[in-house]
């Protein structure tokens, strides 16, 4: 199986990215949070992957940033109800110390913020995680009446994808260029410049 991809980036679209490895094109389905993280096109990507196989689909390939992030998406595999697309989309919204300390604190509105996943999947997820190595990295967890940490606040950059969709752009477009966005702007953008930097991105 293919454990790790190397290669120039070829096209990247709403859900996978085609990596071309000495003139051979892998299709490697990816969250928005690792697409909106590839180099230009025509540059080097360095994808970690996590191969699958079913009868219906064949060989399917998700790529990701880190070690750590595929670590995840195998952990959240493994918790019934949980398939790769509800696993991507917790990590699009909590990168693997975030999901720690999340399961840490036993913060399932955390985990809940994940599209497509209810309270109770949320609640499994946190419950089934204990214990479990998300991330090689310390985790943190609110001390007795310390404030609840920003994953747990509903930040910006969520209000701007949601006005987004509810200009019709998809999610996974939505959340590419909002990310995006964010990450030219920087934390002290406000909602209203999201959204406009936003929308200048789909009008490109």
């Amino acid at each position: 199986m293919i454990g790790r991809l190397r290669g120039a980036v070829a096209e990247v679209g709403e859900e996978e990215a085609l990596i071309d490895v000495m003139g051979v094109g892998y299709v490697v389905r990816c969250g928005a949070r690792t697409l909106t993280r590839l180099p230009a096109l025509g540059e080097e990507a360095l994808l970690h992957i996590e191969s699958q196989w079913s009868e219906s689909a064949g060989l399917r390939l998700y790529g990701f940033g880190t070690r750590e992030d595929r670590r995840a998406f195998v952990l959240l595999q493994a918790i019934q109800g949980v398939g790769p697309k509800a696993a991507m989309a917790v990590l699009d919204v909590l990168s693997p110390a975030e999901l720690a300390s999340a399961v840490a604190r036993e913060d399932k509105a955390a985990v809940g913020r994940a599209s497509g996943v209810g309270p109770k999947l949320a609640l499994r997820i946190v419950t089934e995680l204990k214990d479990k190595p998300i991330t090689d990295g310390p985790v943190l967890t609110s001390a007795p009446g310390a404030p609840a940490p920003m994953t747990s606040k509903p930040a910006p950059t969520g209000d701007a994808v949601a006005a987004l969709m509810g200009l019709g752009v998809a999610e996974v477009n939505a959340r590419r260029v909002v990310e995006a966005a964010a990450a030219r702007l920087g934390d002290e953008a406000t909602v209203q410049a999201l959204i406009k930097a936003g929308l200048q991105e789909l009008g490109r």
